[in-house]
């Protein structure tokens, strides 16, 4: 099978979805960031008035050097147990 680690789509009305210099290495393989969940994720969020955990100025899961740090993130997570609640 072969792994995906770059992707766009560039018919998507929302792409790209974070302002960003580099379109052209903008990668859109996580489309909804799979860190979302996470306190610490690595990015620059920030927490709404509403709670609301709002990434929009995060470019962290869309380079596609980033693809292998995301995936450390979710293996430490898993790793810790966090998962077995």
């Amino acid at each position: 099978m072969e792994v995906y680690e770059f992707t766009q789509n560039k018919d998507c009305p929302f792409f790209p979805c974070h302002d960003v210099e580099d379109e052209e290495n903008f990668n859109c393989k996580y489309c909804y960031c799979p860190l979302y969940f996470l306190e610490d994720c690595g990015s620059n969020y920030k927490i709404l008035d509403n709670g609301v955990k709002d990434c929009s100025d995060c470019t962290f899961p869309h380079y596609a050097d980033m693809v292998e740090v995301v995936g450390e993130y979710i293996e430490e997570y898993a790793e810790n147990e966090r998962w077995n609640r």
